[in-house]
């Protein structure tokens, strides 16, 4: 089935079941008003709202509606726990590469991993509001919610606690990142809120394309109007979900409601374009011995969609454009006044 989450004034929003197709929706009212209800009591709520999407599929929902993506906020508004990996072995020995640095034997022994904010998350049509000086980059990529989680977790564990799934941009400050690590602790100020697609999926109804814990479907990056990627997601040496999961929990629980995602998508085939910018830049310094391609600029425009065999979209496409934080300020002030 296929989850959103409508604006109402709310912080978390209020929980609408969408079609199949992404033309109609429904409120869960009567089952459930947020979605971290459903994931907190998944057992006994989620069949009750699969009997609704299978009516609003067969078009007899008494009270549908028109979907759309752009009354949404994120699938879940709100979480306790938002880890951002780096799934994709390639990407990183690409960047190595490009650093000249040696890569280690042991990369592809344990994913990498860092905690974003959690409490503000973005919706598919927010805006970017950052610096241009910060260092703007994209990362198009898929995220999944999970369940409760015990701590030692095994992969099949982890693999199993997987509710739904969603793309995700999260947005990396790549003039800011290097120094933090520097300091001993994580990224603090590295990484903006993350933005995700209009709707979450569960995991069944991607039929084949959800294979041992990777999406086998490809992400298509958008920037300034020009496709820059179309990267295959179950591609490149990854971990999958399970195995992330599994790592998170080594030594702690995670609660129902806790999202993991995998960072940019990196195919293995260079041709098939980057959902970074950062992947870009290392194959330019591998290719020419500098980078060329600019990090994002107030105004640029992105989309980030991903299609299913039938050619039509599965989770609605995220569509963002970068907002400098003065103009942002500007047009809150406005609408303060204005209310």
């Amino acid at each position: 089935m296929k989850l959103a989450t409508y604006k109402d004034g709310s912080r978390d929003g209020h929980l609408v079941v969408v079609s199949r197709d992404l033309t109609s929706a429904h409120y869960a009212s009567g089952i459930a008003t947020r979605l971290q209800q459903v994931l907190d009591d998944w057992n006994f709520l989620s069949p009750q709202l699969q009997d609704l999407y299978t009516t609003l599929n067969h078009g007899r929902a008494r009270h549908a509606f028109t979907f759309e993506p752009r009354q949404c906020m994120a699938p879940l508004p709100r979480t306790y726990r938002l880890a951002h990996t780096s799934a994709y072995v390639n990407l990183l020995e690409l960047t190595l590469k490009a650093r000249g640095i040696e890569i280690p034997e042991n990369l592809c022994d344990q994913p990498l991993m860092t905690h974003g904010p959690g409490d503000t998350m973005l919706g598919p049509c927010d805006p970017i509001v950052g610096d241009e000086a910060w260092g703007i980059d994209f990362e198009a990529g898929i995220a999944a919610v999970t369940g409760d989680v015990g701590m030692g977790c095994t992969p099949g564990q982890g693999l199993e606690s997987v509710r739904l799934l969603m793309l995700a941009n999260v947005v990396s400050l790549r003039d800011l990142m290097p120094a933090e690590p520097l300091m001993y602790f994580g990224f603090l100020q590295g990484k903006l809120a993350a933005a995700f697609s209009p709707v979450a999926v569960t995991p069944d109804e991607l039929g084949e394309a959800w294979q041992h814990g990777r999406l086998h479907l490809t992400l298509q990056t958008s920037w300034n109007g020009r496709t820059v990627g179309l990267c295959d997601a179950g591609g490149g040496k990854t971990f999958h979900f399970g195995q992330l999961i599994a790592h998170l929990c080594r030594t702690q629980e995670m609660r129902a409601g806790s999202i993991v995602a995998t960072g940019a998508v990196a195919d293995n085939d260079a041709s098939r374009g980057y959902s970074c910018i950062l992947q870009k830049r290392a194959m330019e310094t591998v290719e020419d011995g500098a980078p060329k391609t600019a990090y994002m600029q107030a105004g640029d425009a992105l989309r980030i969609e991903m299609k299913g065999s039938d050619g039509a979209s599965v989770f609605g496409p995220i569509e963002q454009q970068v907002v400098s934080p003065a103009t942002q300020a500007a047009e809150n002030g406005s609408e303060n006044c204005a209310r």
